[in-house]
This record gives structure tokens, C-alpha cells and sequence, in this order.
């Protein structure tokens, strides 16, 4: 036979699941109301978009834009993402025979100086658009809700760059025709350095803690440097990782 407490204590069981289960219908009733999706739709105004593929690729030991992952090529993943979001597209590289199938424009460095901050030039002297935005051919977890967040600080500033727990991400960020002088003058000085010219024009910067909140793990931001690298990713990505990304799925414009 039960006792006093065991009868009363099976009652508060009953009482505390009873309130739990209309708690989560509850929760599933607003999680059904409320939009699908929150970032807008269709190209994002006033703002090229611009994919780097000239880099030499000297620790993979070959070019990474044409790595073969799931069906495609790094590249062929990056440009259809970008190509979902942004009007105009450029792909900056020397090597434009490379990626001929490739539906969008192709232009050259302009500078002597090799590296990301020449490609970054080429691509504000090439863009029809006021501004850019940047990401490389290895970056193959780029995200609309990411691209959409920080194109919408682009008027704020010459120069919208996140941040990560590693630091600023240079190859993800929106940059403006007013940069120009500023770039060519390190440039022509000999610098490489992406960062060479921030302190010559006005930079916003989106908090490491801000992007977490779109991207906790910060996938969006990662590319490939060596094989090891390389054969990491091939081996953990899924299907999932490049599916169901279309510009059907926004709702308005920047």
C-alpha cells in the first residue's frame, strides 16, 4: 500500500507534466506563427558581389577554387551561393580559362603586388556597384543571413568588417569605391597586408559576439590552406551543409 507522501508526490508528477506539455504547445503554436525566414529577399542592392580566385596556393600545392567536393568544385559551391543574393558577380583571377563554365564576369589583378588586397582593388576598379562584397574561392559555408547582416551595415561606413574569435575576417567583408586611394597608396609601398590601409578609412566593426549569434561555430569563415585541411573537410561534409540555398527563401531588399 502507498503511503501519504508517495500518493501526493505522484500527483505533483502528474500536475508538473500536465503544465510542461501545454507549455510546448505553446511554444510549438508560436514557433508555427512566426516567419520561416527573417533575412530578406532578392539581390541586395547597391552592392557587387566578388569572389577571390587568385591566389597562388602555395601550402595546398595546387588551385583550391578547383578542389573537388561533393559533385563540384570549392568554387562552383561558392559562386552559387553568391550568385543567389548579388546582380553583378565578378570573379577575380588570372586565370579566367579556369573557370569559363562559370556564367559571370572574370577580371584581372591590376597590380603589380599579389595577394587578397590586389584582388580587393581589381574588384572595387571592375564593380559597376559603389561597393563590394568579398569572400574567396575557398570559403564554401558562406550564408545568406551572414552576407545579408553585414551588407546591411555597408552604408555606415568605407569598410564593414567581422570579427571571429581568431580576429578580423578581411575575406568576408564589404568594401567601398571610397577606399580606393587608401589601397593603392600600400599598393604602390609594396604591402601586401589586407589591413594595411584601415587606419586611412573609416571602419565598422561587427563584434565576434554579434556574428556568433548567426553563425556559432563560425563556419562561415572557414577556407582551406593545406591538404590536411582539404581531406578534413571532404571527409566530415554532407550534402547538408551546401542544400537548400536559393534566393527564394529571402523576403525584401537592402
Amino acid at each position: 500500500m502507498m503511503t501519504f507522501w508517495e500518493i501526493w508526490r505522484r500527483k505533483l508528477e502528474k500536475s508538473f507534466l500536465r503544465d510542461l506539455v501545454t507549455c510546448m504547445d505553446k511554444l510549438h503554436n508560436i514557433n508555427q506563427s512566426a516567419p520561416s525566414e527573417v533575412f530578406p529577399k532578392g539581390p541586395i542592392k547597391n552592392i557587387t558581389g566578388v569572389i577571390l580566385a587568385g591566389g597562388a596556393s602555395r601550402r595546398m600545392g595546387s588551385d583550391k577554387a578547383l578542389l573537388p567536393i561533393l559533385g563540384g568544385r570549392l568554387i562552383d559551391h561558392v559562386y552559387r551561393r553568391m550568385a543567389a543574393l548579388f546582380s553583378e558577380l565578378l570573379i577575380v583571377t588570372n586565370a579566367p580559362e579556369l573557370f569559363s563554365d562559370i556564367p559571370c564576369c572574370k577580371v584581372p589583378d591590376l597590380s603589380a603586388v599579389r595577394g587578397s588586397l590586389a584582388g580587393i582593388h581589381s574588384a572595387l576598379v571592375h564593380a559597376s556597384a559603389g561597393k563590394v562584397f568579398v569572400v574567396a574561392c575557398d570559403m564554401p559555408f558562406i550564408t545568406a543571413p551572414m552576407i545579408w547582416h553585414i551588407c546591411s551595415f555597408a552604408d555606415q561606413g568605407d569598410v564593414v568588417m567581422p570579427y571571429s574569435s581568431g580576429g578580423h575576417e578581411p575575406l568576408h567583408a564589404v568594401y567601398s569605391k571610397s577606399c580606393l586611394p587608401a589601397i593603392e597608396k600600400v599598393l604602390n609601398d609594396g604591402q601586401q597586408r589586407v589591413a594595411a590601409f584601415f587606419d586611412q578609412v573609416n571602419l565598422v566593426k561587427l563584434s565576434a559576439a554579434e556574428i556568433s549569434m548567426l553563425d556559432p561555430q563560425e563556419k562561415c569563415f572557414c577556407n582551406i590552406n593545406t591538404p590536411e585541411d582539404y581531406f578534413r573537410l571532404r571527409d566530415k561534409v554532407t550534402d547538408q551543409d551546401f542544400s537548400g540555398f536559393s534566393a527564394e527563401k529571402v523576403q525584401g531588399q537592402v
